[in-house]
């Protein structure tokens, strides 16, 4: 099959390696990051993960999407505030028969791309694993040991879709991942979705790594807090009856994993001063709150304090030193 990554990040260039390790042949990997898709092309994309170093070449590269023509699978990794301006930049890679993947974090990223292509080719899927882009060329991965660190599937049933997150998969695990396909993906959705809430908006907002938040008995109230919000909001949609028992169990074992972490939200909020995900996050968590009815206060506030920093980073106090 005919994959193409499109935002090929720290994530990006995670989930390309395992693809290619798993057996994927035809892979294309597209990205604005110049140096980082020059040096793909010339000497290869060096993955580091557990398992040791791998350096892969044979990755198509291409810094725009209008490069690539058809393909059977699109795989959608850009940030969730350029989903659409990437899918209207990859209409050339879509067609009746192309199955469009979104990887990304947070809610809602299906609701996007049924603006564009119908509901049986869409697919989701999300992650237990940090990553980071070294270097141009270089990635790194920590996926979580011992528990399935991939979910993948359908969000509306359709064949095509299936099809193509079987594929996922079957590479994924070939590749050295442990994914698991679901025929129903929206709970995997929301429990990633409200343990990455919880943690990158309170590190974010406080300026903690997640092991710092969660040995602050305050601090991991408010991670608490949100996973409640989350949990009862699915609860309400019909999507999963009780996230909030496993949330919770899972918490030692995430900060095991992760504990000297800023995660990609903080990250993005705290170092580098982007514009973050906060609206398939936090801010989704509200959204849907008020769909279904449900009080989600400690979503609500840290979504808007998120949203007003991340406005105002220019004008914010600096120390004098």
């Amino acid at each position: 099959m005919k994959i193409c990554v499109l935002g090929c990040g720290a994530t990006g260039s995670v989930f390309a390696s395992y693809l290619m390790k798993g057996g994927a042949d035809d892979i294309w990997l597209v990205d604005l990051n110049k140096a980082h898709m020059d040096a793909i092309r010339d000497n290869g994309l060096l993955l580091k993960d557990p398992d040791g170093e791998s350096l892969l070449k044979g990755f198509h590269t291409a810094y725009s999407a209008d490069e690539v023509g058809p393909c059977d699978i699109l795989i959608v990794l850009v940030k969730s505030t350029h989903t659409h301006s990437a899918m209207q930049g990859a209409a050339s890679c879509i067609t009746e028969k192309t199955a469009v993947v979104s990887l990304q974090n947070g809610l809602g990223n299906d609701l996007d791309l049924a603006q564009f292509v119908p509901e049986n080719q869409i697919g989701c899927g999300c992650g237990r694993l940090g990553t980071v882009l070294e270097s141009p060329g270089v990635c790194v991965s920590k996926p979580a040991q011992g528990i399935t660190n991939m979910y993948i599937g359908p969000v509306y049933g359709g064949e095509l879709a299936a099809k193509a997150c079987k594929y996922i998969v079957d590479c994924f695990a070939k590749g050295g991942l442990n994914p698991e396909y679901l025929d129903d993906v929206r709970p995997a959705l929301w429990k990633k979705a409200a343990a990455n809430s919880g943690f990158n908006t309170v590190c974010a907002v406080l300026g903690l790594t997640m092991r710092q938040v969660h040995e602050d008995e305050t601090a991991l109230a408010l991670v608490k807090q949100v996973l409640k919000e989350a949990s009862d909001t699915a609860a309400a949609l019909h999507i999963a009856d009780n996230l909030y028992d496993g949330l919770v169990s899972d918490i030692p074992k995430a900060v095991a994993s992760y504990g000297d972490y800023y995660p990609s939200l903080a990250q993005d909020f705290l170092i580098y001063k982007r514009q973050t995900e906060v609206n398939t996050l936090s801010g989704a968590i509200s959204r849907f709150g008020k769909i279904a009815g449900v009080q989600t206060p400690t979503c609500d506030v840290l979504s808007q304090i998120v949203t007003a920093v991340q406005a105002n980073y220019d004008k914010r106090y600096k120390d004098k030193d």
